[in-house]
C-alpha cells in the first residue's frame, strides 16, 4: 500500500525546488516578523486559510462560502495591516548592505538568534540610579532576538560602549539627545533619540508620563526590556511583554535585568 501511494506521487526535480523556495520565504517572513504583534496575525491569517481549505475538502458549502469571502479580499487585507512590515522588507531588499547579511550570521538559515549575553548590567543600573536620585528622565530599551533596526531609525545612530558616564550624559537635561529612547543592542548603546509607538493600555497609571507609554508601546509590539526613570518622581519602572513593574530599586533592577540577560 504504502509502495503504491509513494509510486503514484510524481514529484520532479523542479518542485522540490518550488517547495524549498516557498519553505524559504515562509522562514524569511517569520523571522522578519517574529516578536512583534505582526506575527500573532500572521498566525490568524494561516489559521483562517487552514480552515477554509478544510471546509472545502469537507463539503462544507456553509463554511466553505463564509470563510472564502475573507480570503477574497485577503490580498487586500494582508496589504493594508502589514503596510509598516512590507515596507520596511522592500527597503531592506533594496539595500546594497542586504548580501553583507551572510557575512555577519544575519541571513537566512545561517543566523543564530541574539541576546545581550554579555550586557554590561551594573553600568545601566548604577546610572539608573543617579539619575533616579537626581530626577533625571531616562527611556532605555534593551533588545533580545529582535533588534528594533526599524526604531534605531527613527533617532541618532551611536556605537559605542556601555558606561555610566556616557547614559548619564546623553540623558542630561540639557543635552540636545536626551529627548527620545536609547536603543541597546549588542551590549552596545547603538542609537539614541529613537521615537518608539505610544501606547493607548488602559491600565496604565494616570500618574505615568509619556516615557512610560512609549515604553510600554514597545513592550507590547517586541521582546525588548525597556527601563524608565521617572522625571517627576524618580522612581524607576521596567517593561516586558505589555506589563510593568513600577518603584523598584536598583538592586531589583539588576536582579531582574540579571534574570533576562545572563547566560
Amino acid at each position: 500500500m504504502l509502495l503504491f501511494f509513494i509510486q503514484s506521487i510524481h514529484i520532479s526535480f523542479w518542485d522540490i525546488i518550488d517547495i524549498l523556495i516557498v519553505a524559504f520565504l515562509i522562514y524569511e517572513l517569520y523571522y522578519f516578523m517574529r516578536n512583534t504583534v505582526g506575527v500573532r496575525i500572521l498566525v490568524g491569517f494561516v489559521l483562517l486559510f487552514v480552515m477554509w481549505r478544510t471546509a472545502q475538502t469537507l463539503n462544507m458549502l456553509l463554511m466553505s462560502q463564509i470563510l472564502g469571502a475573507f480570503m477574497g479580499v485577503g490580498v487586500i487585507a494582508v496589504v493594508i495591516v502589514f503596510q509598516p512590515e512590507i515596507r520596511q522588507l522592500l527597503l531592506m531588499l533594496g539595500n546594497v548592505k542586504f548580501l553583507k547579511r551572510v557575512e555577519k550570521g544575519k541571513f537566512p538559515f545561517f543566523r543564530v538568534s541574539y541576546v545581550n549575553q554579555d550586557l554590561n548590567i551594573d553600568a545601566i543600573v548604577m546610572a539608573c540610579q543617579k539619575m533616579s536620585n537626581d530626577k533625571v528622565g531616562a527611556l532605555i530599551a534593551i533588545t533580545k532576538h529582535n533588534e528594533l533596526e526599524q526604531i534605531m531609525q527613527t533617532g541618532t545612530a551611536v556605537d559605542a560602549l556601555i558606561s555610566e558616564q556616557l547614559i548619564e550624559n546623553i540623558f542630561f537635561k540639557n543635552s540636545p539627545l536626551h529627548d527620545g529612547a536609547m536603543i541597546i543592542s549588542h551590549n552596545k548603546i547603538a542609537a539614541v533619540g529613537a521615537i518608539l509607538p505610544v501606547s493607548s493600555n488602559p491600565n496604565i497609571p494616570q500618574s505615568m508620563g509619556l516615557r512610560h507609554r512609549a515604553a510600554m508601546g514597545l513592550s507590547e509590539a517586541t521582546d525588548a526590556i525597556l527601563v524608565v526613570v521617572s522625571e517627576e518622581t524618580g522612581k524607576i519602572a521596567t517593561f516586558s511583554k505589555g506589563t510593568f513593574t513600577d518603584n523598584i530599586t536598583p538592586v531589583e533592577l539588576s536582579k531582574y535585568l540579571k534574570e533576562k540577560f545572563s547566560s
